[in-house]
C-alpha cells in the first residue's frame, strides 16, 4: 500500500513490493475481511433496480460452496473455469471460488459472439463454464465443438441440458447443497491465475495468463489513480464489464482487497443519466469511466446535484484539455488518466493532488515499475525521442506469458524489457506522452481491438471475398472500426448488404468490433508477400 505523501519522488524513493511467497487472491479479497462484523462487500442492482446487499461473511460462504462444488465435480488445480455473466454477485463468487480451488479462471464477455467463445474455450480447453440463459443458448449451438468442455452452471433459470451431452447444473442448488467451508489450495504468488484475451493485429486472440500476484503488482496504480486509495468512506464502481481487465483488476478485486465496498450494476447500453443518478443514488465515491463514457456524460449535459465522488480514473485513451475542464467543472475534481494493457496494466498514472496532471500525458511511472523508452530491441533511447513503452522484468503486475503461445510471448520481449507495442516519449520530468501505436490495434470507446478476428468474421459471410479492416478517426470512440471489402462475384454494393454485413459481425463476434464503416474496393493493397498494407487503406479514409 503507497504511504500517503506530498512528494512523488519521495514516494518512489520509499516504494518497495511486498509479495509473500504464498498468496492466493481468493483467500486475500475475502477470507480475510470475513471475520463475522457483516463488512458490506456489495451491493447489486439487477435490471429492474431491486437492491441486494452481500458482505464479505456471505462471499466468503458462497465462494467457499462453489469452490466445494467445482472439486466435487473433478475440477482441479490448473483446470479452466469460463466465467461468461454479466456485472452480478455470482461473477464474483464463480472467480473468488476457482482462485481458492486453484483453478484459472477466464473472464468471458456476454456480448462475445458464437465465434468469439469458441475460439477462446476451445484454445483455453476449458473444462466447465458458469453462465445464464442468454449465455447457455449461444453455448448450446457450439457444445459439439468444445471436446474440452465437460459441464455447464447455470445461474438462474432451469438446467435443461437439451441433448447437449453436457451436464447442465443449475448454480443456486449445487451451491445449497455444498458445505460453506474450505480449505484454500495453497497457491504461489506465480501460479497461474487467470487468462484475459486480448486481441492482436495478426492471427487470433491471444490468452494472456497471469499469475496470483497480478493483483499485488496492480495495487500502487489503482492507489495513485484513486489519490492514496481507500479513505474512510470510499464506494467503487464502473460501467465497464467485469469481463475485461479494467472492471475485475481496476475495481472490483483491488476494492475487495482493501475491505472496501463494490457498487455492481451494468446495463445493457450505457445511459449517462441513469449513471449519474446511479453515482449519486449509492454514494459512489470513486470510479473508473472509460473515456467514452465521460464523453457520452458530457455530451448529454448530464448532472445530479447527489453525485459526491472523491476521485475519477480513466483510461484506454488520452484524455484532452476539454475533457479534463469538463471533469473539473462537472465533479469537482481532476480526472485522473492511467495506462496500460492487458499484459502489463496500470503502469503509469496521475495523481493530481501529488503532481500536476498535464494535457495529453498519460502521467508518471507507477512506483515499483521500472519503465523506459526503448527502441525494438530493448536500448534506452535518449529523452524526449519516441519510442516505445518499455517495463523491466520481473514485475508482479507482469504475464506469465501467452496461453500455449511461447512464439508469441518471446516476440513480447526485448532482452529484460517487456515491448508495450505502443510509441510513446517521456519528458524531463518523467511524464509519458502517447504518440500511437507501432502496429494495426484500433482502439475504439476504450476497447483495444485487433483486425484480425474481425477479417476472419468477415470472409466468413457469403458475400465476402476477402477483407482488411482498419480504425479510422471518430470524435467520440478515438476510433471506429472500419472494413475494406472485396466482394465475392455475384453482389453487388448496397446499403442493404452493408447492414447485413454489419449485423453478421455483431452477431457473431461483440457488438463493439462491428465495422461502423464499411467500404467496397476491387483489391485490396497488398505487398510483394502478401500482407494487407493497411496503411495504405487507412490513408485512403
Amino acid at each position: 500500500m503507497l504511504a500517503p505523501s506530498k512528494n512523488y519522488e519521495d514516494l518512489c524513493g520509499r516504494f518497495s513490493w511486498r509479495v509473500p511467497e504464498f498468496y492466493n487472491i481468493g483467500v486475500d479479497v475475502c477470507d480475510r475481511h470475513a471475520d463475522g462484523s457483516g463488512r458490506l462487500a456489495l451491493i447489486s442492482l439487477d435490471e429492474a433496480h431491486r437492491c441486494q446487499r452481500y458482505t464479505f461473511d456471505d462471499i466468503r460462504r458462497l465462494s467457499n460452496q462453489f469452490a466445494n462444488v467445482l472439486v466435487a465435480h473433478g475440477l482441479g488445480r490448473g483446470d479452466r473455469l469460463g466465467v461468461l455473466l454479466p456485472q452480478v454477485p455470482e461473477t464474483a463468487i464463480a472467480h473468488v471460488a476457482a482462485f481458492k480451488a486453484g483453478l484459472i479462471s477466464i473472464p468471458l464477455f456476454t456480448l462475445f459472439g458464437e465465434q468469439a467463445l469458441e475460439f477462446r474455450l476451445a484454445d483455453s480447453a476449458a473444462r466447465a463454464v458458469i453462465t445464464d440463459a442468454a449465455g447457455l443458448a449461444k453455448l448450446t449451438s457450439i457444445a459439439e465443438r468444445l471436446p474440452a468442455l465437460e459441464r455447464i452452471y447455470l445461474a438462474g433459470g432451469d438446467a435443461d441440458s437439451g441433448g447437449l451431452g453436457i451436464r447442465v447444473a443449475k448454480f443456486e442448488t449445487e451451491v445449497e447443497r455444498a458445505a460453506g467451508t474450505f480449505a484454500p489450495v495453497m497457491t504461489s504468488a506465480n501460479d497461474p491465475a487467470l487468462i484475459i484475451y486480448t486481441s492482436g493485429t495478426t492471427g487470433n486472440p491471444k490468452g494472456a495468463l497471469h499469475a496470483h500476484r497480478v493483483l499485488l503488482g496492480h495495487l500502487p496504480g489503482i492507489e495513485l489513480s484513486h489519490d492514496f486509495f481507500p479513505q474512510p468512506g470510499d464506494l467503487l464502481w464502473t460501467p465497464a464489464d467485469w469481463a475485461w481487465i479494467g472492471g475485475l483488476l481496476d475495481v472490483l478485486m483491488p476494492a475487495w482487497h482493501h475491505g472496501v465496498p463494490v457498487l455492481a450494476h451494468r446495463a445493457r447500453k450505457f445511459d449517462p443519466e441513469f449513471a449519474m443518478w446511479l453515482m449519486a443514488e449509492h454514494g459512489v465515491r470513486n470510479t473508473f469511466l472509460p473515456p467514452t463514457a465521460l464523453k457520452l456524460i458530457r455530451e448529454a449535459k448530464a448532472r445530479n446535484p447527489g453525485v459526491r465522488l472523491r476521485t475519477v480514473a480513466s483510461g484506454g485513451e488520452s484524455l484532452g484539455e476539454e475533457l479534463l475542464d469538463w471533469g473539473q467543472e462537472t465533479f469537482g475534481l481532476t480526472i485522473n488518466e492511467f495506462y496500460g494493457q492487458t499484459e502489463c496494466n496500470m503502469i503509469v498514472s496521475n495523481d493530481a493532488r501529488l503532481f500536476p496532471v498535464r494535457p495529453g500525458s498519460m502521467g508518471r511511472a507507477v512506483p515499483g515499475h521500472d519503465l523506459r523508452i526503448v527502441n525494438e530491441s530493448g536500448e534506452a533511447l535518449p529523452g524526449g525521442e519516441v519510442g516505445f513503452v518499455g517495463v523491466r522484468r520481473p514485475d508482479p503486475v507482469m504475464f506469465l506469458g501467452y496461453w500455449q503461445n511461447p512464439a508469441a510471448t518471446a516476440g513480447k520481449f526485448a532482452g529484460d524489457w517487456l515491448i508495450t507495442g505502443d510509441l510513446s516519449r517521456q519528458d524531463p520530468e518523467g511524464y509519458f506522452t502517447f504518440v500511437g501505436r507501432s502496429d494495426d490495434l484500433i482502439t475504439s470507446a476504450g476497447y483495444r481491438i485487433g483486425p484480425s478476428e474481425i477479417e476472419n468474421c468477415l470472409i466468413r459471410h457469403p458475400a465476402v471475398s476477402m477483407a482488411a479492416v482498419v480504425g479510422v478517426p471518430d470524435p467520440l470512440r478515438t476510433e471506429a472500426v472500419k472494413a475494406w471489402l472485396v466482394l465475392k462475384p455475384g453482389y453487388t454494393p448496397s446499403e442493404e448488404l452493408v447492414r447485413e454485413i454489419q449485423d453478421f459481425v455483431r452477431t457473431h463476434l461483440a457488438a463493439h468490433e462491428y465495422p461502423r464503416h464499411v467500404a467496397f474496393i476491387d483489391a485490396l493493397p497488398m505487398t510483394t508477400t502478401g500482407k494487407i498494407m493497411r496503411r495504405a487503406l487507412r490513408e485512403r479514409g
